[in-house]
């Protein structure tokens, strides 16, 4: 019998875990694998850690990990997945946006079927607000036309992978992880199970606006150096502007003795061709900081206690 190993990410999530632990254990049941939890607390401040050591002690199948930090859910998912011992692993949310009961479906798709990886993707955005649907869609959609990574739109992480897979993911330790795109690129056989958006079981997101633009600025960059050329091909086309407007301005004083317009108009011109300086700057920043940040070779996270 093959074993099932349940990564679950948590941060502050004290009301959600003993729901999740009773839908997951009531889903996985019946399938015909062994199973068992990977539960990461990611530096959680309030009852996360001791719910736990509740289900571990009620359940030997339980395991934890413990940060001595908040490192995020990226590192999150690496932990689980490095210290999941099953010959199949699956990523999960413990609010229940990702549906247990999808597991079965899942794994009758690498078992039958012979896909590497059963991955759920949402065709509906139902009680999420329309501006934060609007620039997730945007996202989705522009990253697939500047990366030859496809990501795709709705892709969760929730999803089954085949031990094969999880090495491959492992073997990528990059510190600034963007995991839709990691689970894309190293490749292997993928089925998309699709499924109408679940509201949180309990407790709030995690995620605010500003977290979830940041995290699509590191897709994108690790993802993508289309912003390199970007800003190349912006520097080449104002340098061509520039020649042009001098050349003009030369003809047009030299034949008709017009005065070249003063103040103002350069003022204007000296404030938008900063703004554009800078704007490029800031893209090779973004790129800087990332290799600053990898030749460190820090460790993605730093484990208090596990059990």
């Amino acid at each position: 019998m093959r074993r099932l190993s349940i990564i679950v990410p948590c941060y502050n999530e004290e009301e959600s875990i003993p729901l999740f632990y009773q839908a997951c254990a009531q889903a996985v049941a019946a399938l015909p694998v062994e199973t068992e939890w990977w539960f990461v607390d990611d530096g959680s401040t309030d009852g996360t850690l001791a719910q736990f050591r509740a289900l571990h002690a009620a359940d030997a199948r339980v395991h934890y990990l413990t940060f001595s930090r908040n490192f995020g859910k990226e590192a999150a998912m690496f932990a689980g997945l490095e210290a999941a011992t099953g010959d199949l692993a699956a990523v999960m949310d413990v609010d229940l946006q990702d549906p247990p009961e999808l597991l079965a479906g899942m794994l009758e798709g690498i078992q039958t079927e012979g896909y590497d990886c059963v991955a759920t993707r949402r065709v509906t955005r139902q009680g999420e607000p329309r501006l934060r649907s609007f620039f997730a869609r945007s996202f989705y959609h522009l990253i697939n036309r500047i990366s030859k990574t496809e990501v795709v739109d709705g892709a969760r992480d929730f999803r089954l992978m085949t031990r094969q897979m999880v090495d491959a993911i492992l073997s990528m330790r990059e510190v600034s992880r963007f995991s839709k795109g990691i689970f894309s690129w190293v490749g292997f056989r993928t089925k998309w199970l699709e499924y109408e958006n679940v509201q949180r079981a309990a407790g709030e997101t995690k995620w605010s606006f500003w977290k979830l633009l940041l995290y699509s600025l590191d897709g994108i960059i690790a993802f993508s150096t289309a912003p390199l050329a970007i800003a190349s091909i912006t520097g080449m086309i104002f340098c061509l502007l520039a020649f042009v407007l001098i050349l003009y301005f030369f003809i047009k004083t030299l034949i008709w003795g017009d005065p070249v317009a003063g103040f103002p108009a350069m003022i204007c011109i000296i404030l938008f061709l900063g703004g554009i300086q800078l704007f490029c700057i800031g893209i090779l920043g973004q790129y800087l900081s990332k290799t600053y940040l990898e030749t460190k070779r820090r460790p993605l996270y730093i484990l208090k206690e596990k059990v």
